[in-house]
């Protein structure tokens, strides 16, 4: 394994783009599917407008996406901190690729499955690993 603290950035970012084409795929198979013109749609359509048009496996893909692009930015700065203050160990190693690996596990709960009660556990797991490296990113900053 990478001795960077780095790294487990750059596989969620390689990640987080594989979901942008999935959804895209999803996506344009579900237009046509449901017989949606694109070049007869309204100007200044967006996502949300297809909640209730496409079936709900089709959105799951784009609401992961979504979600990919929310808490996991604190997650890469949370690294940046830790790598620029001395801060790369293999406690925050660890932690790290514990949160990329159950921000894929999310992913593909959410994609294909969406049972809310897992996909939360899952996400709390996530939650629980981004706290401790922000705390540890805080302790590394100040000492």
């Amino acid at each position: 394994m990478s001795e960077s603290l780095l790294a487990p950035g750059a596989v969620l970012v390689l990640w987080t783009l594989i979901v942008l084409v999935w959804a895209g795929v999803s996506r344009f198979r579900g237009f046509a599917k449901a017989g949606i013109d694109l070049k007869a749609a309204p100007p200044g359509g967006r996502g949300v407008d297809l909640e209730g048009v496409l079936p709900p496996l089709t959105n799951w893909k784009s609401h992961n996406y979504t979600h990919l692009c929310e808490q996991p930015t604190i997650f890469y700065a949370v690294l940046v901190f830790l790598q620029l203050s001395g801060g790369n160990t293999d406690l925050t190693r660890g932690l790290a690729w514990a949160y990329v690996v159950l921000r894929i596990v999310h992913s593909l709960w959410q994609s294909t499955v969406n049972r809310v009660p897992v996909r939360f556990m899952i996400f709390s797991l996530a939650t629980l690993c981004l706290f401790a490296l922000s705390l540890l990113a805080v302790i590394a900053t100040l000492g």
